[in-house]
């Protein structure tokens, strides 16, 4: 078993988050959802943001996804406190596959189809389109329903051909926002242990929002806890679990222990007053 292949130390961080700050509303109205968010992931490191309900999981999620905007007190000048490879995030770009609890597949579009669809607005030629989403359908084990639609597939299935769609062009970084939440308990372990085997051969950096502690545990090799109130990091856990994980070590000692840890940090977070 070998240990987590991400950069070293001395490495320029793939995401640096630098002082992020978000409010929605105006004025008395106005209500701050996170504050001076400071946050490094490496170059194939895969990082899991947890935390209670309304810590701002998902908006700092939609934000370096160039979804959602953030509070800016240079006032337009070019600024942003994201940047990927040092170059500074203001949009949506293909440098990042976005992948969310809700499949967002095109039904009128096969599985095949949709990732070419992806792939079509990346600018790819036709021949080489279909020739990429091949490869991907056959990433996530889905060749045998490459020209079902939306319709008949399952929920794990509709998931991996997201995940086929996301990874296609090959982004830079994997912004995953509890893309496993809907799936019953067996889809999602199959689907944990598919992305397990998809990040061991891409080596992606992986930034995962998920209310799933033994998910975050599992999968990650390092754990962010955000406290409300405004949402803020509170804490960081390193997973020191030999990889590559499967199903059986979340019955060790060292896998209950951690989980143990980030669920008291979690209850913590959650009952410090705001402010």
């Amino acid at each position: 078993m070998t240990a987590p292949a991400s950069a070293s130390p001395a490495s320029p961080p793939k995401l640096e988050i630098r002082h992020l700050n978000k409010s929605f509303g105006t004025g008395a109205q106005q209500i701050e959802i996170l504050r001076d968010i400071n946050l490094d992931l490496a170059a194939n490191e895969f990082v899991s943001v947890v935390g209670t309900s309304g810590c701002g999981k998902s908006t700092l999620l939609s934000i370096v996804a160039g979804l959602e905007t953030f509070d800016d007190p240079s006032g337009g000048r070019d600024y942003s406190p994201v940047r990927i490879d040092g170059a500074p995030v203001f949009d949506a770009g293909l440098d990042r596959g976005v992948v969310f609890q809700s499949y967002t597949l095109l039904p009128w579009l096969t599985a095949q189809q949709n990732v070419e669809f992806a792939l079509q607005a990346a600018g790819m030629e036709a021949a080489e389109r279909r020739r990429v989403a091949e490869e991907h359908i056959a990433l996530v084990k889905l060749e045998r329903f490459a020209n079902a639609y939306p319709s008949e597939l399952s929920g794990g299935m509709k998931q991996r051909v997201a995940i086929a769609r996301a990874l296609s062009y090959r982004p830079k970084m994997l912004l995953m926002d509890e893309p496993f939440g809907a799936l019953d308990a067996l889809t999602r372990q199959q689907m944990q242990e598919l992305l397990m085997q998809v990040w061991e051969q891409h080596r992606l950096t992986v930034l995962f929002v998920t209310h799933d502690v033994e998910e975050a545990v599992y999968l990650s090799d390092r754990i962010v806890v955000m406290g409300i109130g405004p949402g803020r990091v509170r804490e960081t856990f390193r997973v020191d679990l030999p990889r590559p994980r499967t199903s059986e070590i979340v019955e060790t000692e060292e896998f209950l222990a951690l989980q143990h840890k980030v669920l008291k940090a979690i209850r913590e977070a959650a009952q410090r007053l705001p402010g």
